[in-house]
């Protein structure tokens, strides 16, 4: 109890202190350079990394993130997904509208320029359009293809929705789209899906549950070679490919390959 109530104090401390600091700048770079965040995107990227720190999970990455503009598209195992995904790479998550709404929560995603999404089909078309502004804006987005998060240990097929954007931009604006691999390690003597947040699972007991081992795990972040979205004749064919290589990333991991 002691470690989750001092863990907790500093990561809470870390969080809205890096906010106040974004929110400071983002005074002075908002004028100067509307959609474009040249500077405050350094910031989460700094805390996220010292957030893993914090929590004593150990970080490892394989292959490069990309520099061409797009989109990064990993599975998704867990809230902690958000600090692995930032700590590396800049980055703007795409989420459902609902978390906008959330206390603190969506205050934050807010805070640091997260792509709010309303999945009524009758507003796909306005979803697409501010999907391209940002796009067209130089901001590599990272979406979640599975629509849901699992127990870690499996990668869900992905849906190929969100994928039409790339398409409708037209072949001149050279979009590529990254896939990743997000795969945890448990900490010792635990069960494999110990970082896994999914389901019906609530999220306080989970993060004190995390913040209570004194001897954390560790995740590896596989950074796949980025898929040029002119290779694909559609989005299912891009949503698929990208899928494949996802998995490939958690087969390997799983059966030594």
């Amino acid at each position: 109890m002691i470690l989750v109530l001092i863990r907790g104090g500093l990561l809470s401390g870390l969080i809205f202190g890096g906010l106040g600091l974004l929110l400071l700048l983002r005074l002075i770079e908002r004028p100067l350079y509307g959609m474009h965040r040249p500077w405050t995107p350094w910031i989460v990227q700094a805390v996220s990394a010292m957030a893993l720190n914090l929590l004593g999970i150990r970080y490892q990455a394989v292959g490069k993130p990309m520099r061409e503009r797009g989109a990064v598209v990993p599975n998704h195992s867990s809230w902690l997904d958000i600090f692995v995904l930032n700590a590396r790479k800049r980055v703007y998550f795409v989420s459902k509208a609902e978390v906008a709404r959330w206390p603190a929560i969506g205050w934050l995603a807010r805070a640091v320029g997260t792509v709010f999404i309303n999945r009524d089909s009758r507003q796909a078309k306005t979803q697409q359009a501010l999907f391209e502004d940002r796009l067209l804006a130089g901001h590599r987005l990272l979406f979640f293809p599975e629509g849901t998060s699992t127990d870690g240990m499996q990668v869900l097929p992905f849906k190929s929705t969100l994928f039409e954007a790339f398409f409708s931009l037209g072949e001149a604006h050279a979009l590529h789209v990254q896939p990743v691999t997000l795969i945890y390690r448990a900490p010792r003597g635990q069960d494999p899906r110990f970082y896994g947040w999914w389901g019906e699972m609530a999220f306080g007991p989970h993060l004190a549950r995390v913040m209570s081992v004194s001897r954390p795990g560790a995740v590896t972040v596989i950074y796949h070679n980025p898929l040029n979205v002119n290779d694909f004749p559609n989005r299912k064919a891009l949503a698929k490919a990208c899928e494949v290589a996802v998995r490939s990333g958690l087969h390997h991991s799983q059966f030594g390959a």
